[in-house]
């Protein structure tokens, strides 16, 4: 049986590099053999951030550290780094070669924090996970190495949250994700930590996460286990929305689970919904017409190859707002085993008259094979990656791209969760119709 894997849509553990860049002036340190990160970057990254892509360090280990060890070049890199890049925080992570020689790069940078240099360190050999995973592993380690060691705050803050949704440049619109739940989170009066990206505040934010009354994930997995971290840690108490929230009703319905959670003004809360679910609804409202003029040459169902959190929240906007039904929900980031369950649980329930059974497959090309059963007599979207464009090509098929590699699009600040995130979605695919009456 192969082991390969045709059209992946995620990466090795060393992924989490771009977890790295993502903090404003952090800069990644990369302990593994040459080529390695600009890997990564080619299928994750647009654009080199502050320091990411060709020009994150790297100590491009060879057939030399294999024999004799790493270590001494790692820490000629440190000394260089420090003194070339001009950063706020520092994080070595380490790639295949290194773990599988067992270099003790916790040793060497130890040296440097007795220092109070602001540098940490994380184990991220691509063997070990994938960059899912990873980003929890890095971001508990400056959770346990730097913010523990120049936290600022006086204790706990009421009214201020800790966020933990995508992950960075692996849900390519993570940017805009985060700046929208920034936006209706302070609508419902909280102070938000959404520590990465330019809306965040940088490092000074990462240092008053230990004085968060409540820490919000809003993803099925890769962001629980940073909130138990915190929660045994801190004793933060933590809520968990399983999917990312999309359009008017899911939205509304997470803000009301958060309000109830941090303990607000139930009226205050009410009053920032109602004004937002008037703003979507009246613009849905005037799609009426256009529904009704070109209903025979709309989209009637849709394909997700999306991971977990994107294919959930999708797919309940598509069926309960759009009135698109699901012929097949594809999840392809390697969902742990016991969070299938919860993905499949939210799906079976999906609407009052819908049912689905999510199939969890991480090979794009088999996902390809599975929808080719189907009779596509019916327009039909597919909602995946730059992977499924030659596809939907040759059936004539709608394609909104939610997931990496983008490929044909330029990510900046665009957002797919939230209201204004329903919004675009509604959008982009009824653009899609129109464009194919283009003369």
């Amino acid at each position: 049986m192969s082991s390969f894997i045709s059209h992946p849509k995620f990466t090795c553990a060393l992924g989490a590099q771009q977890t790295v860049t993502a903090i404003t002036r952090a800069v990644p340190i990369v302990h593994s053999g040459p080529g390695c990160a600009v890997k990564v970057h080619e299928l994750l990254g647009q654009g080199q951030s502050y320091v990411g892509g060709g020009t994150i360090p790297c100590t491009n280990t060879g057939s030399k550290e294999v024999v004799f060890g790493g270590v001494h070049k790692l820490d000629e890199l440190i000394r260089s780094t420090l003194k070339v890049l001009d950063g706020d925080l520092f994080v070595v992570l380490t790639g295949c070669t290194s773990d599988i020689i067992g270099d003790d790069i916790g040793s060497v940078v130890e040296k440097y924090q007795a220092e109070d240099i602001p540098i940490v360190y994380a184990e991220t050999g691509g063997f070990k996970s994938n960059n899912y995973v990873s980003h929890s592993t890095v971001v508990n380690a400056i959770i346990d190495q730097y913010v523990d060691k120049f936290r600022s705050g006086n204790g706990v803050e009421k009214g201020l949250v800790n966020v933990f949704a995508s992950v960075p440049d692996q849900d390519p619109y993570w940017e805009g994700n985060l700046e929208e739940l920034k936006r209706i989170l302070e609508g419902i009066g909280l102070k938000v930590n959404i520590l990465f990206g330019s809306r965040s505040g940088g490092l000074d934010e990462w240092k008053t996460i230990p004085d968060a009354q409540l820490n919000i994930v809003a993803d099925t997995w890769a962001g629980v286990k940073i909130a138990k971290h915190l929660e045994r840690k801190y004793g933060t108490p933590f809520i968990h929305f399983p999917y990312f929230p999309v359009g008017g009703e899911q939205t509304s319905d997470f803000l009301r689970k958060v309000s109830k959670a941090a303990g607000l003004d139930s009226e205050r809360t009410e009053a920032f919904i109602k004004k937002e679910e008037e703003r979507f609804y009246i613009f849905l409202e005037r799609m009426a017409d256009f529904i009704l003029e070109f209903r025979y040459g709309i989209p009637r169902r849709f394909y997700t190859v999306l991971d977990s959190s994107y294919a959930v929240g999708m797919s309940k906007f598509l069926v309960n707002e759009l009135g698109i039904l699901p012929s097949g929900v594809f999840i392809s980031d390697n969902t742990p085993e016991r969070w299938q369950k919860t993905v499949a649980e939210e799906l079976e329930n999906i609407s009052e008259y819908r049912s689905v059974t999510p199939v969890f497959e991480t090979d794009g090309e088999k996902i390809l094979l599975e929808i080719d059963k189907d009779d596509h007599r019916n327009r039909f979207i597919i909602l995946g990656s730059a992977w499924e464009s030659h596809y939907a090509k040759q059936h004539d098929a709608d394609l909104l791209i939610l997931n990496v590699p983008l490929t044909y699009r330029l990510a900046l600040n665009c957002a797919y969760i939230g209201y204004n995130g329903g919004l675009r979605v509604i959008e982009e695919i009824y653009n899609g119709v129109l464009e194919t009456y283009r003369s």
